[in-house]
This record gives C-alpha cells, sequence and structure tokens, in this order.
C-alpha cells in the first residue's frame, strides 16, 4: 500500500495521486496556488459521479485544507459524501485514472466512476 498524505481527517491523497496532479499542473500551466477542487454531482449509474478539477478561487460553502505541496477545497454537500475518502491514482494495465477509496459508497457501477450512498 502507498503512503498518503493526510490533507484532514476527511480526505487523504496518497503520493502517487499526488504526483499525478503535480505532472497535470505543470503540463498545463495551472498556477501553483490554484487548488484541487473535488466534488459530487448526482448522476452517473450508481446516483453520484466525482469531479476534480482546479480552482482559483474558493466560494461560499466551501472547505479548504491540504498540505503544503497541494491545497483541496471542498463544497459542503460534496464534503458529506467524502469524508474518509482516499484519492488515489492507479497506472497499471487495467487502465490509468484517478481512484476514490470512498468508505461511504455502499454500491459502485461496473466502471467505478459513480457510487451510491
Amino acid at each position: 500500500m502507498s503512503e498518503t498524505i493526510d490533507t484532514t481527517s476527511s480526505i487523504t491523497i496518497t503520493e502517487k495521486a499526488l504526483k499525478q496532479i503535480k505532472q497535470i499542473m505543470d503540463e498545463n500551466n495551472i498556477p501553483k496556488d490554484y487548488c484541487l477542487r473535488v466534488s459530487v454531482k448526482g448522476g452517473g449509474c450508481s446516483g453520484f459521479t466525482y469531479n476534480l478539477g482546479f480552482d482559483g478561487e474558493e466560494k461560499d460553502g466551501d472547505t479548504k485544507f491540504g498540505s503544503n505541496d497541494l491545497n483541496i477545497v471542498v463544497d459542503g454537500k460534496s464534503l458529506f459524501y467524502l469524508m474518509g475518502t482516499e484519492l488515489d491514482y492507479s497506472d497499471g494495465l487495467n487502465g490509468k485514472g484517478f481512484i476514490f477509496n470512498n468508505p461511504n459508497a455502499t454500491k459502485t457501477c461496473g466502471c467505478g466512476e459513480s457510487f451510491g450512498v
């Protein structure tokens, strides 16, 4: 299992995921002071989908946390569903992409891109 950086008690991020996020930021000239925005939205075959993006500003209701390497913002509604989640990255034979290990998810779809509670 990879080492994780505890950004708060609500979300952890693995070293592998952090490295990939930094690479994406560098390749796309995303300013270093931008935050990673993590959210969930209604949709997908299991009810909710995960969203990752970069944001230069906080919005009302956001919770901001992080380490020296990366700040994360999560809106209030999404934080409820993301408590205890670990963000990881896979680059194995079964495909590349970010993986959300979410203890709140009671069901997930076959593709792993949506979840239900």
